[in-house]
């Protein structure tokens, strides 16, 4: 009997031909062309949070222009200050609030691009602005796009990088944030420019992500069911936790109110360009826990932060205590309308280098920050969350983390004016002290593991990999 003509052999019945391995140098080719692609798109993806880090801290230097305003439209009293500084929060929070739905139902890209037209049009009323009110919305609406992409970039970033170079990766959308903030600080040295909520040509936008960019989702909803296993809800707490305790540390109100605190504290440089030196070294600290986040690890970051942030906040808390007041008062927010403590403190004056303190200080909890509990939080975030419960995990974790920050915001001043200004940063340092215990007690190391990898480690209910 015949043999079928599939069975015969020789290359004219080959019906399935098998493709020869390809060889290294078109391996090598393959790999590079695949992680430029990558590259690209994070590049693509954290130019919105340029735009973020920008609108986080456009207070620092406009509130005290706009004491000084000769418009009483826009001249700010106290309160109208502290709902200035502390209303980005609420929008942020109502973009993390939305971001539980869109994450899913758009998925990461198109959330990422349909933040840039609420900053937009935030910018375009602060820049036109003609009253309180028009400062108020377009703060509103640039916080709603900061919270939003804060909930999808790092997904995104984390969903597309190789577990090689998630780390670096996962770095640059605060490293991108912070690079905002310091081109706002630097625009703040400019003590000439004559109208702070309307320098035309500031209205900078989130770009969201190019049309090379991959659009990553969930792979359905998480029902109740599913959010009371263990393996759900442990990683989502942890998350929680570290947004919640990240905010504790004081960094949205320093940040927001950096300006106005060194003009209330003896400093030997003047405040603005104080801010500016701030925000350089926040660049440099984030750029160096990007380059080292994938060596050191996460956990060996978040310690280092966490000491560096508690020495920090208690040098501050003692030097307002104790140290000398400036020469003349404060004359743009008043952050304290009262001595400190009730005792006479020695003036400062210009040329003691004890007013270094509070620069070198600041420079301290900054670098600490940006080196750990900045970026690193936010990567873990992306990187613990089981995959169906990531688009709406990460929107609450921003709703968390910005709800905090408002209270912390609105209530800095008042605070402040209360029990004095050291009172707030000997509480930040009472935190941090936490964040070192939570950090040894309930953080995982994810260094070098996929996220496929440290989904499995939450579902084993381990508490080590090394296990």
């Amino acid at each position: 009997m015949q043999e079928p003509l599939l069975g015969a052999e020789g290359p004219d019945y080959d019906t399935f031909p098998e493709k020869p391995p390809p060889s290294p140098r078109e391996t090598t080719r393959l790999g590079a062309l695949q992680n430029k692609r990558v590259f690209l798109a994070t590049f693509a993806a954290v130019l919105g949070n340029f735009s973020f880090g920008y609108a986080l801290v456009y207070t620092s230097p406009v509130i005290p222009a706009l004491e000084h305003s000769l418009d009483p439209n826009l001249s700010l009293t106290k309160t109208q200050a502290s709902w200035f500084g502390s209303v980005f929060t609420l929008g942020a929070a109502a973009g993390g609030l939305s971001a539980m739905v869109l994450n899913d139902l758009l998925g990461r890209k198109l959330s990422i691009m349909c933040s840039a037209v609420p900053s937009a049009a935030g910018y375009a009323l602060m820049a036109g602005a003609h009253g309180l009110w028009m400062l108020l919305l377009g703060r509103t609406l640039t916080g709603f796009a900061g919270g939003l992409t804060a909930a999808c970039i790092p997904v995104y970033v984390s969903e597309i990088a190789p577990a090689g170079v998630r780390g670096a990766l996962g770095a640059t959308p605060q490293l991108m944030a912070v690079f905002g903030s310091l081109s706002l600080y630097a625009l703040g040295t400019r003590r000439r420019c004559r109208h702070w909520p309307g320098c035309e040509g500031l209205t900078l936008t989130s770009a969201g992500s190019s049309s090379r960019s991959r659009t990553t989702s969930g792979d359905s909803h998480l029902s109740w069911a599913e959010a009371r296993d263990p393996h759900m809800y442990r990683p989502i707490v942890i998350a929680l936790l570290m947004r919640f305790l990240q905010q504790l540390t004081g960094i949205t109100p320093t940040l927001v109110y950096l300006q106005s605190i060194f003009d209330s504290t003896a400093v030997l440089l003047p405040p603005e360009d104080d801010a500016a030196i701030v925000g350089a070294v926040r660049l440099l600290s984030v750029l160096i826990a990007a380059l080292t986040m994938d060596l050191a690890g996460r956990k060996a970051l978040l310690f280092v932060s966490a000491a560096s942030m508690f020495a920090a906040n208690l040098t501050l808390g003692l030097y307002v205590h104790f140290g000398p007041k400036p020469l003349t008062p404060n004359s743009t927010m008043g952050l304290e309308s009262v001595p400190l403590g009730g005792t006479e403190q020695p003036l400062a004056t210009p040329t003691s280098y004890l007013t270094l303190v509070p620069l070198l200080a600041t420079m301290l909890f900054i670098m600490g920050y940006a080196m750990g509990w900045g970026p690193i939080t936010w990567l873990l975030m992306s990187e613990i969350l089981p995959l169906r419960a990531r688009g709406v995990a990460s929107g609450l974790c921003v709703l968390v983390s910005w709800l905090t920050a408002f209270a912390l915001t609105k209530s800095f001043l008042l605070v402040v004016n209360a029990f004095g200004l050291q009172a707030p940063f000997f509480f930040f340092a009472a935190v941090c002290s936490v964040n070192l215990a939570f950090t040894g007690c309930c953080v995982p190391e994810t260094k070098g593991r996929s996220l496929e990898q440290i989904e499995s480690f939450f579902r084993s209910g381990r508490r080590s990999f090394r296990r």
